[in-house]
């Protein structure tokens, strides 16, 4: 009898001890669902902050004003550099895409390579989503707003507002709700519809597309370490950290491209740019205020580099082709580039004088045109 009511108190224990653990692991999931849920609804709001036009000042430009989807997250009008919401004010860079940003390390020097890496913006002077993303908002030849509480003021009477509330409750402090906006937006920027990996090149990868002649002889040129030297910087192998194959090696260069004389940053006001058409953009260099980087920019990914013309830091270059032909012949005598805008620093060694043909030239173009993300195999 002693025995049995044992037996029964077992399994009476066993039975309370697994009933207890399934509802310590429901509860777990429960938090762990909630917690995805809300990832997912702070990049949902993030995106929709992303498109809201009401934020700047005046209303009338969002973010994906100067980074579209349909043009690789860069001017959705392809300019050589974005106009702001105020009119006759330009930025002095041309848009950088923000796509694949997520995996853009901290600024740093890199021993091996003698130089510096990473960092956000061309010319790594910021080191988080978050960061970046603040910045559009209060600067004057962007969105114009005048400080974080005019930003707030402006989401109050956003349309999102409410879902803003749904996510992070009423505004109570403006430096909070202006963190709480650049969490979002770098939310956002982190999801797979911004860096999705689905470009032709990713199929062949995956043996699900095969590349013509030109693309694989492109491919061929373009990891050459010779010759193109392409890959030396925008690399074909994957990052070590990701896992994923970026075209960028994060490092910072300084390609020689000439000065864009159809900038209109030049004929901003004088308040805005005192040096008008003599300003040279100092790049990396004015960051670290060491002059031996001035003129050197981060080397971008290539993906979706077919959408997102014009290229360089100024816009120069308006065609892939262009782009290719220049760092095949820019030292060549009578190649008939101008003069670089900033010529202490040039690359002398990896781009100038690559000794391709123009058939060899078009072929790298055919193998770049395969990195555009949304392919339909």
């Amino acid at each position: 009898m002693l025995s049995n009511n044992i037996d029964k108190y077992y399994v009476i224990s066993s039975m309370a001890i697994v009933f207890l653990l399934l509802q310590f692991v429901a509860c777990t999931k429960s938090k762990n669902e909630i917690t995805i849920a809300s990832n997912e609804n702070i990049a949902s709001l993030g995106k929709r902050l992303f498109l809201d036009a009401t934020l700047s000042n005046p209303s009338g430009q969002s973010c994906a004003s100067c980074h579209a989807a349909q043009t690789g997250f860069t001017d959705p009008l392809h300019n050589i550099v974005s106009p702001g919401i105020t009119s006759g004010l330009f930025g002095n860079r041309n848009a950088p895409t923000i796509a694949y940003t997520i995996y853009v390390p901290k600024l740093q020097y890199s021993t091996s390579d003698s130089s510096y890496i990473g960092g956000l913006f061309l010319d790594g002077r910021v080191n988080s989503l978050e960061d970046q993303a603040q910045k559009p908002f209060l600067n004057p030849l962007e969105m114009g707003n005048v400080d974080a509480a005019m930003v707030i003021s402006k989401l109050r009477q956003s349309p999102n507002y409410d879902y803003y509330k749904s996510i992070y409750g009423e505004v109570t402090d403006v430096n909070t709700a202006f963190s709480n906006i650049a969490a979002a937006i770098a939310a956002f920027e982190r999801t797979d519809e911004v860096n999705p990996c689905t470009s032709k090149f990713d199929y062949y990868l995956n043996g699900k597309a095969p590349l013509t002649a030109s693309e694989l002889n492109g491919m061929r040129l373009f990891s050459d370490t010779t010759r193109a030297m392409c890959a030396n910087c925008h690399l074909l192998t994957p990052d070590a950290k990701s896992g994923k194959i970026l075209f960028t090696d994060f490092s910072y260069a300084n390609d020689g491209v000439p000065k864009n004389e159809y900038n209109p940053f030049y004929h901003i006001p004088t308040s805005f740019n005192p040096l008008g058409g003599n300003y040279i953009d100092p790049g990396l260099g004015a960051i670290i205020n060491d002059s031996d980087f001035y003129g050197t920019f981060r080397t971008p990914t290539l993906r979706n580099v077919a959408l997102t013309a014009p290229y360089f830091h100024n816009g120069v270059f308006g065609t892939l082709e262009q782009v290719v032909h220049f760092y095949n012949t820019r030292d060549v005598p009578g190649s008939g580039f101008a003069t670089a805008e900033y010529t202490p620093t040039i690359d002398h060694l990896e781009t100038g004088n690559q000794h391709l043909t123009e058939q060899e030239e078009a072929d790298i173009v055919a193998f770049m045109k395969t990195l555009t993300d949304g392919y339909q195999p």
